[in-house]
């Protein structure tokens, strides 16, 4: 088949893959993606509803927790048709626009997700530099202001790369290596060169995830050293430990994106399943880690969860 033109697109098909080399296992693979999927959709909106519900926590540290498990319920919702699509009805075939649509999406919650970390690694600096004027400096209007920014860079930033896309031609060869659309696998589609896309989206990445984890070090380095101006000892763990939950939600969304990374650069030649499952870790795993983090490592959090379901017994 030839290149398909514009017009063709609304007829085009992509087709996913699943777990390479383990077709048979997709029903018990089932059990397991759809329990993760239910903890971090479920653990995400307890938060998202604790801090909606309790005025304690009302504040700057939990409004960005608030943020961040918005971007992590919409990262879990963008994947969840097509990967549950596959592990229980066998559903690899997906129409061009539906992939596109989920691309953008994917990309447009992660690179929010990215922002809200760098807005959080902010609070923390603020908080331990500043304790005094700490609420002064975080008000409500200026946290919303930077959700706001957040979301409409990240919405403007993606929005160009579907765009692009849709006006590629398009051959015969239309497989996907994951189980979601993705913007580096969709570029390996066209029959056409690539080589604006491909910039584009390297430009993207180093604006958005690559300046964000800059930024993180920067302000940790200004941490530590407002840390290390503390005269006591206690005093230093007190403020350090009030990043613990922070440090951990950084590492376990940018370990995994720096392995992805490497293993597409280093490791081409390796199984399409460890590429597969890496990129499942990158995306899975910090919508479940993380309402578990922030559960466990903070008082406020569990306590307000707590509050939610005595509010049900008491209305039952």
């Amino acid at each position: 088949m030839g290149a398909k033109n514009n017009e063709s697109l609304d007829f085009l098909s992509v087709f996913l893959t699943g777990l390479p080399g383990l077709e048979a296992q997709h029903g018990w693979f089932s059990i397991l993606f759809f329990t993760m999927y239910i903890v971090a959709i479920v653990g995400n909106s307890l938060i998202m509803a604790a801090v909606q519900t309790n005025p304690a926590l009302h504040e700057p540290m939990y409004l960005f927790l608030s943020m961040l498990a918005v971007t992590e319920v919409g990262v879990s919702v963008s994947t969840l048709p097509t990967v549950m699509g596959i592990l229980w009805f066998n559903a690899f075939q997906v129409d061009f626009d539906g992939c596109l649509s989920q691309m953008f999406f994917i990309h447009t919650f992660s690179c929010m997700e990215s922002g809200v970390l760098l807005a959080m690694s902010y609070d923390r600096f603020v908080a331990i530099y500043n304790p005094l004027r700490y609420t002064a400096i975080l008000t409500l209007p200026r946290i919303i202001c930077m959700g706001l920014g957040i979301t409409l860079k990240s919405v403007t930033l993606m929005a160009s790369l579907p765009v692009l896309l849709r006006q590629l031609p398009y051959c015969h060869t239309n497989t996907l290596s994951h189980s979601y659309c993705l913007h580096s696998d969709l570029i390996q589609l066209p029959c056409a060169d690539t080589k604006l896309n491909s910039i584009l989206g390297l430009a993207i990445v180093l604006a958005t995830f690559g300046l964000d984890s800059l930024l993180i070090v920067v302000s940790y380095i200004l941490i530590l050293y407002t840390v290390l101006g503390i005269a006591s000892g206690e005093g230093q763990w007190k403020a350090l430990n009030t990043c613990v939950s922070h440090i951990c939600a950084v590492l376990v969304y940018y370990v995994p994106m720096i392995g992805v990374s490497v293993m597409h650069r280093a490791a081409k030649h390796s199984s399409p399943l460890i590429h597969t499952l890496m990129s499942n870790i990158y995306l899975f795993v910090p919508p479940v880690l993380n309402p578990i983090i922030y559960s466990v490592r903070t008082k406020p959090i569990r306590q307000g969860i707590a509050a939610l379901f005595s509010c049900k017994r008491e209305l039952f």
